[in-house]
């Protein structure tokens, strides 16, 4: 008997062992795929810090400049529409330094910014590379091109939040004042995390419908729970504008929580896809 019960604990303790090796061996090949893409964050960082001072004067100092693209295109809608207003001639903005090593701290935290946003698609293929192994071949098939969506979403988010978010609210908050006798000095560094926060944040917000997909498969979203939701979702998408951008203006929070309903919208319709491919997918049990 206590032969038996010696061996059964050798198996039992083997079969740990196995699992604990198989949960390792997963470790390490997720720090190989993390690895590489650290690696190529680190290649575009670079490529940002030679390239700095075209950078820094014409995309991170952009939103500060009256010629910036945004405000062009405000003047000509202004135009067309006959309105006034729409022009802005100069943005009040001026920039200081206030620490020994601030400007070199800039160039590398705003390059260090740059190269993780250009190594995201990278990073998100990587980490494809690593889930999808443990997929079925019918999970492979329905997360095809999720890479490309992934990445297509995060882009457009920060496109929008450069081009739309990020000048409107360096205009309205650099020429904000309560008094005549403060003059408006920012700090370097205020200036970057500010163009940062709002064109990062936006990327990840533009997300919705890739997570929208993810909770659709888990049974835990659906398109009938997000149509009933639809008038809390609006008050959340105006709460996200109103965050996110820190203007009080109706125009600007109304410019950007438009395509945040359009992602609500196009999100539904992911979720009804999703939906209706289970459906099927348990007729085709039942006829089996």
């Amino acid at each position: 008997m206590s032969e038996n019960k010696i061996i059964k604990a050798i198996k039992e303790k083997g079969k740990t062992l196995e699992a604990e090796m198989s949960f390792f061996d997963h470790l390490e090949a997720l720090r190989g795929h993390l690895i590489r893409a650290s690696i190529a964050i680190v290649v575009f960082t670079a490529v940002v810090f030679y390239y700095y001072d075209w950078i820094f004067d014409t995309i991170i100092m952009g939103p500060s400049k009256s010629t910036f693209w945004t405000y062009r295109m405000l003047c000509k809608i202004g135009a067309a529409l006959h309105r006034d207003g729409f022009c802005v001639s100069n943005v009040k903005i001026r920039l200081i330094n206030t620490e020994l090593a601030g400007q070199f701290t800039l160039q590398i935290n705003s390059a260090l910014i740059i190269g993780i946003t250009l190594g995201v698609p990278y990073l998100i293929w990587e980490l494809w590379r690593f889930i999808k192994p443990a997929l079925h071949d019918k999970e492979r098939k329905a997360a095809t091109g999720f890479v490309f969506y992934a990445c297509f979403l995060f882009f457009l988010g920060v496109l929008f939040g450069y081009y739309v978010i990020t000048p409107m609210s360096i205009n309205f908050l650099s020429g904000y004042t309560v008094s005549a006798a403060i003059e408006n000095l920012i700090d370097t560094d205020s200036y970057l995390s500010s163009v940062a926060t709002l064109t990062l944040a936006t990327g990840l917000v533009f997300q919705l419908p890739i997570l929208v997909y993810i909770l659709a498969n888990l049974g835990i979203m659906t398109p009938k729970f997000m149509k009933e939701t639809r008038r809390y979702a609006i008050v959340v998408i105006l709460v996200i504008a109103a965050v996110v951008t820190p203007t009080p203006d109706m125009l600007t929070m109304t410019v950007v929580s438009i395509p945040l309903f359009v992602l609500y919208e196009v999100s539904i319709i992911v979720a009804g896809l999703v939906e209706k491919r289970k459906i099927k997918k348990e007729e085709a049990l039942d006829r089996a």
